[in-house]
C-alpha cells in the first residue's frame, strides 16, 4: 500500500495565501493571489504552460469536430458502454498493481456495514443512525442518485443537509475571508439520517411536495417544471432549531472524480471574477475549506457546493455521515450523533484494535478513495453528427461555456499517477455562481452564499438514462430532463436560459442533442 498511499496524495492541490487572501479576527479582506504548494508535483515550465495554452484554446471552427474532445477524460477514457456499468469501469491508463486495488476499493465501496457487535470485524460498526447501509446505496452504479416517487419508494439516495447561522467570531472565519459562518443544528447535526439501528429512532423523515410551473418557449412548445418544497417530518429528538436550514442533496454521479482533483487551482482560479470586472454578467467565486487533512486551508472542488477540497476527505466524510463510519479524519465512533442524542452517544460501537481503533483504517480508507478517484470517464458519442455539431455552436453561442469550462491539462503528476498530464473535457470550472432565486436554498456553505453553487461538470450526462434508469439532474433532482434543468437555471445563468427558451426549435433540439452526447 505504498505507493498507493503516496499516490493517493499526490494529486491533492495545497494552497498557501497572501495577507490579502485571508483574514485576521474575523476581517473581511477578500480572496487573492492564490498560489499552489503540490506533493509529487513536477513544475510547468513556461514552453509548457504555452503549449498547454494552445492545446486548451477553443476552436473556433464548429464544422468538425475539435481534435481530442471525443477523449473526455485524456488517457483514462473508456468505451462508452450502452449498459448499467458504463460508469464502474476503471481508467484505461491504470497500471496492472492499480486495476487490483481498484478490484479491492470497489469491493469496499460496495461493502454492507452491518451493526456492532458483529463476528465481521471488518463490516462493524454502522450507524447507529445513518442514511445508507454502503456507498453504493447511494451512488447505485456509479451513477446519479434519484428522488422518492411516491411514499413506497426510497429516499436511500438523497438526504437533507442542515445548519443554522453561527457567530461571526467562528474559529474558520478568523482565516478564510468571505466565509458565511454556520454550525450544525443542536439537536441533529449536519444532516438529517433517515435511517437508525434497532432501539434507535431515525431522525427524520424527508417529506417532499412538488407545484407544477408551465414554461412558455418559442415556437409554440412548453416545458412544465416541478418546484420543490422540503420539510422534515417524524422528528425523532424534538424541533429542528427555529433557525434550521435545510437543504436537499442527491448523491452525485462518480466519474472523473481523480481528474477533477488533478487540475491545478490556478487553471480554475483564471477563470474567477467574483467582481465580475470584465462586465459579461458571470462571476465565479472560488470556493475555500479548511482542510482536516493537511491542517490549512484549500481550494474547494468537491461536492455541489465544493465543500471539499480531496477525494480523501470527501470520501471520510462521506463515511462519518451517511453510514456512521469512524476512520482516522472523522474518528468518532457514533458518526453524526450530537450531545443531545445520548443513546446514541453511549451505544456499542465498532472500532476495534484491529483496526488502529477505528471503523475504518487507513487502508481501507485509501483504497475506497482510490476506486473513488479512478472511475474511468466514457468516450463521447456522434463527435461528428451534424446535429451534435450545430448544437454544440448553440452551447458556446448561448453563453454556457462561461461557466462549464471544457477543457484543461491536469497536473503533471510523479510517482504513477495516471491522472498525471492528461488533456480532459469535464466542462466545469468548478467556481461558485449564484444561479437565481429559482434554485435558492438559501442556506450558506463555507464561501458559498444561499444562492450559489458550483459549476456541474457535464461528462456523461447523456448516460444517466442508460446508467441510473432516470433522467434526473440538478442538486435535487428536481429536473426531468436536460431542457427542464437549463430552465432551472437564473442569476448569472438567466441571459443564457433565456437564450434557449427564445431560440428556433431546432436549435434548441440541437443544443439538447449535443449534451447528450457529452
Amino acid at each position: 500500500m505504498t505507493f498507493l498511499r503516496q499516490s493517493l496524495l499526490s494529486a491533492v492541490t495545497l494552497l498557501t495565501l497572501s495577507p490579502f487572501a485571508f483574514a485576521q479576527e474575523g476581517a473581511s479582506t477578500p480572496w487573492a493571489d492564490l498560489r499552489d504548494i503540490h506533493l509529487n508535483v513536477t513544475p510547468r515550465t513556461d514552453a509548457e504552460k504555452a503549449r498547454i495554452a494552445a492545446v486548451t484554446a477553443l476552436p473556433t471552427d464548429f464544422s468538425k469536430p475539435w481534435p481530442f474532445e471525443e477523449n473526455s477524460g485524456g488517457a483514462q477514457t473508456v468505451r462508452a458502454r450502452g449498459i448499467a456499468d458504463a460508469f464502474s469501469q476503471p481508467a484505461a491508463n491504470l497500471s496492472f498493481q492499480q486495476e487490483l486495488d481498484f478490484k479491492v476499493g470497489n469491493g469496499m465501496f460496495k461493502r454492507l456495514w452491518v451493526s456492532p457487535p458483529a463476528s465481521t470485524i471488518a463490516s462493524d460498526g454502522l450507524g447507529p443512525l445513518y442514511n445508507a447501509r454502503s456507498c453504493q446505496r447511494c451512488h447505485l452504479k456509479d451513477g446519479r442518485g434519484h428522488t422518492p416517487e411516491g411514499p413506497e419508494d426510497s429516499a436511500v439516495s438523497m438526504f437533507l443537509r442542515i445548519s443554522i447561522p453561527a457567530p461571526s467570531t467562528d474559529e474558520i472565519t478568523r482565516y478564510i475571508a468571505g466565509t458565511h459562518p454556520t454550525a450544525p443544528d443542536p439537536f441533529y447535526g449536519t444532516q438529517l439520517q433517515d435511517l437508525s439501528l434497532p432501539g434507535h429512532a431515525p431522525e427524520a423523515r424527508m417529506d417532499i411536495t412538488y407545484e407544477t410551473i408551465e414554461v412558455p418557449l418559442s415556437g409554440g412548445e412548453t416545458a412544465e417544471l416541478r418546484s420543490p418544497t422540503y420539510k422534515a417530518a417524524d422528528l425523532g429528538y424534538g424541533p429542528l432549531h427555529p433557525d434550521a436550514m435545510l437543504s436537499p442533496r442527491v448523491a452525485p454521479q462518480m466519474i472523473g472524480m481523480g481528474l477533477l482533483e488533478a487540475i491545478p487551482a490556478e487553471d480554475i482560479l483564471s477563470w474567477a471574477d467574483p467582481d465580475d470586472l470584465n462586465g459579461d454578467g458571470i462571476s465565479g467565486n472560488p470556493q475555500i475549506v479548511w482542510s482536516r487533512l493537511y491542517d490549512q486551508p484549500m481550494l474547494g472542488r468537491f461536492g455541489f457546493k465544493a465543500g471539499n477540497a480531496n477525494m480523501v476527505e470527501q470520501t471520510a466524510s462521506a463515511f462519518a455521515g451517511d453510514i456512521g463510519i469512524s476512520s482516522p479524519l472523522f474518528p468518532n465512533a457514533f458518526g453524526e450523533c450530537t450531545a443531545s442524542q445520548v443513546d446514541c452517544l453511549s451505544a456499542v460501537h465498532g472500532e476495534n484494535a484491529e483496526q488502529d481503533g477505528f471503523e475504518i483504517d487507513q487502508t481501507g480508507l485509501d483504497l475506497v478513495t482510490f476506486y473513488s478517484r479512478s472511475l474511468g470517464v466514457p468516450a463521447r458519442r456522434n463527435v461528428d453528427d451534424p446535429i451534435v455539431l450545430q448544437g454544440r455552436k448553440v452551447f458556446f453561442d448561448s453563453g454556457c461555456a462561461a461557466c462549464h469550462r471544457p477543457n484543461y491539462v491536469t497536473h503533471r503528476l510523479e510517482d504513477g499517477n495516471a491522472a498525471s498530464f492528461q488533456l480532459i473535457w469535464p466542462y466545469t470550472d468548478l467556481l461558485l455562481h449564484d444561479m437565481g432565486e429559482g434554485l435558492a436554498d438559501n442556506r450558506p456553505e463555507g464561501r458559498a452564499n444561499g444562492r450559489e453553487w458550483r459549476t456541474a461538470p457535464l461528462w456523461g450526462i447523456g448516460m444517466t438514462e442508460t446508467v441510473s434508469g432516470h433522467t434526473q439532474f440538478l442538486h435535487d433532482g428536481r429536473a426531468r430532463s436536460l431542457l427542464e434543468a437549463i430552465l432551472w437555471h437564473g442569476g448569472e445563468a438567466q441571459a443564457s436560459r433565456d437564450s434557449v427558451v427564445n431560440m428556433d426549435p431546432p436549435d434548441r433540439h440541437a443544443l439538447i442533442t449535443y449534451l447528450e452526447s457529452l
